[in-house]
């Protein structure tokens, strides 16, 4: 299967099973059209009809060298991600979501997370807590010496004096069971000050900073408790961290667009300017027929905006404005090992989330949805049925991904966003659907143009090294 298109005024095609990417001639492109699996070394000469503007040795030529790299297995390839079936799938748990606070300083209208809530009581996780959840992590991660832990909310800043335990227990216990753990955090900032900002930065190897954009726009949405704007009292706050910040240790300043502002390239462009070099503006996945819904008539406004934003990132290449888009990286090089290109980010199977009662659930989407709770740390019951469910999904179980050129690279999107606009696990979400093809065409386009100014030669995305991996460490 391959995948072509142009943007640009460029050619650009995707082996899909391989991953290579090329960029090709007008010739090739066309000629792509006619080609298959079935290709052979002889010139096909049924094709030379459509071919009558172009002289038959070019056309010949490209043919060669197309009939190369598909007897390479670079071009057509086969899918081999079947073969993985009897990979193991039921992994250690790696990564761990702690929702150190059910409850938050702002009043979002969009959040999924009932303002911080989750639709249940109001709370604080205690250190006792988090401290078994850490002891579960370690417990449950097998051989995996790298552990993740993200401190979630809610605001996590509303309880900042058990984050600071919880890193200092973890830290002291990391060295005895050979475990490095590599801590996140995601805050609206409205908490922040100069002593929270330092120990981010030093414990801290990820922060996603939440803002969304212009302040008009930030603060249509994104009101304090009391109803006042918090862009004013955020932005100097988000300002200092990302100045104290070291170069080794990453950020992103994360928005989220919605339908009053579906130019959301004005507020990537807003952020970049106020200097922030890394940034994610998402779309807003809520139910439909809200004010600020985006529905299937937007989508292809939508598209437009991400090839906007494609231009203006590669006209700002290798100047000193430019900038990173979460959504427009892939790495052209190196990409996640075969397994985790066909099952996901691992949700409910190598990455939980645990409540500040103790509660553990698939990930921190599924909070509060009682069917898919997995146990309990405080009595220390675990419902694995749900971890089997969770490591046994597949993007080849997805029907409606098994003929798309995106398959491994968005695996079929979020699985709570399936489960609850889909119906199921195995239901792609449409909106998110049509908008991460357009982003995967957008970011392959612009990393392979900057490999391309770099004068860096082409390499596919996965290595053949890592193609028969069956899970990265």
């Amino acid at each position: 299967m391959i995948h072509k298109y142009r943007l640009n005024e460029t050619n650009f095609v995707i082996d899909v099973n391989s991953s290579c990417v090329y960029i090709v001639d007008d010739i090739a492109y066309r000629m792509l059209d006619y080609l298959d699996e079935n290709m052979t070394q002889e010139f096909p000469l049924n094709i030379l009809p459509n071919f009558k503007d172009v002289q038959r040795n070019k056309l010949e030529e490209c043919y060669r060298d197309l009939y190369e790299l598909k007897n390479s297995h670079k071009l057509f390839s086969k899918d081999i991600s079947g073969l993985l079936s009897s990979a193991k799938k039921d992994l250690p748990i790696k990564s761990l979501c702690l929702n150190v606070a059910h409850d938050c300083n702002l009043r979002c209208k969009y959040c999924f997370a009932s303002t911080g809530g989750f639709g249940q009581k109001r709370s604080l996780m205690s250190f006792e807590v988090g401290k078994k959840a850490i002891d579960f992590l370690i417990k449950n991660s097998g051989h995996r010496c790298n552990l993740e832990v993200d401190f979630f909310g809610g605001e996590p800043l509303m309880n900042f004096d058990v984050i600071s335990k919880i890193v200092e227990y973890s830290r002291e216990i990391e060295k005895e069971f050979k475990k490095n753990f590599r801590f996140t955090i995601t805050t609206n900032g409205l908490l922040l000050n100069s002593e929270k900002i330092d120990f981010i930065n030093q414990e801290m190897s990820n922060v996603v900073l939440s803002l969304d954009g212009r302040q008009a726009i930030n603060d249509n949405l994104r009101v304090m408790t009391s109803g006042e704007s918090s862009y004013n009292k955020i932005l100097p706050l988000f300002k200092e961290l990302v100045d104290k910040r070291s170069s080794d240790k990453s950020y992103y300043v994360r928005g989220t667009f919605t339908k009053h502002n579906l130019d959301f390239t004005e507020d990537v462009l807003h952020l970049a300017n106020l200097g922030f070099k890394y940034i994610s503006v998402e779309p807003v996945v809520c139910k439909e027929g809200l004010n600020y819904s985006i529905n299937d008539s937007d989508i292809a406004q939508i598209k437009n905006e991400y090839e906007k934003l494609f231009e203006i990132m590669i006209k700002r290449h290798g100047t000193d404005s430019e900038f990173s888009f979460f959504h427009f990286f892939v790495d052209l090089d190196m990409g996640p090992c075969a397994i985790k290109r066909t099952r996901g980010c691992g949700s409910g199977n190598e990455y939980i989330c645990v409540t500040p009662e103790g509660d553990i659930y698939p990930c921190h989407q599924f909070v509060g949805k009682n069917k898919w709770k997995m146990g309990n740390l405080l009595n220390k019951i675990l419902i694995k049925n749900i971890k089997t469910i969770f490591s046994e999904i597949d993007v080849n179980l997805k029907d409606d991904c098994k003929n798309c050129f995106a398959k491994f690279h968005c695996t079929g999107g979020c699985n709570a966003n399936n489960l609850e606009y889909g119906g199921s696990l195995l239901k792609v979400h449409k909106i998110f659907c049509a908008l991460q093809k357009k982003r995967l065409e957008c970011a392959v386009a612009l990393q392979s143009l900057k490999k391309l100014s770099n004068n860096c030669e082409y390499k596919s995305f996965l290595k053949s090294a890592n193609t028969h991996k069956a899970y990265c460490e």
